[in-house]
């Protein structure tokens, strides 16, 4: 079944953008950001990317019993970051469907200059029901998200 879609023209124009600093938690035996702590660091991005919107995930799932679930990653990495980076991670909605949205994601090393682009992901967030299965997002968060 084919869902017509909003397109990132009209979704948010700015991509949210939010900081994170690395610490030792966050690497692997040689002070290197471990592969899978992108996702933890974009999983808190989109969070408070939703935050900033007004949208608050645990009474979100109170009142409506749905919740979003991440369905596919795609995830390049280019550079590392290391102990002590502080990173820019911003945040964008590139598509919204009946019942998925696709965001874009990067990880930036803060530079005075020019920010590195060390990591990107485009994700797909699902809306689940309280029994897991997909269905319509609430029209009270798409009128928040576009």
């Amino acid at each position: 079944m084919t869902y017509s879609t909003q397109t990132a023209s009209d979704a948010v124009a700015t991509p949210f953008a939010w900081s994170v600093r690395v610490y030792w938690e966050d690497t692997d035996a040689g002070g290197i950001v471990y592969y899978a702590n992108y996702l933890k660091f974009f999983e808190r991005a989109r969070t408070e990317w939703l935050r900033a919107c007004g949208i608050h995930q645990q009474a979100l799932k109170l009142e409506t019993g749905g919740m979003f679930v991440v369905s596919q990653a795609q995830i390049n990495y280019l550079k590392s970051a290391r102990l002590d980076d502080e990173l820019l991670l911003t945040t964008s909605l590139t598509e919204s469907g009946r019942a998925s949205m696709t965001i874009h994601q990067q990880a930036r090393l803060k530079h005075p200059d020019t920010p590195v682009l060390l990591c990107e992901a485009t994700i797909r967030a699902s809306w689940v029901n309280a029994a897991g299965k997909p269905t319509r997002i609430p029209q009270v968060i798409l009128d928040k998200l576009l």
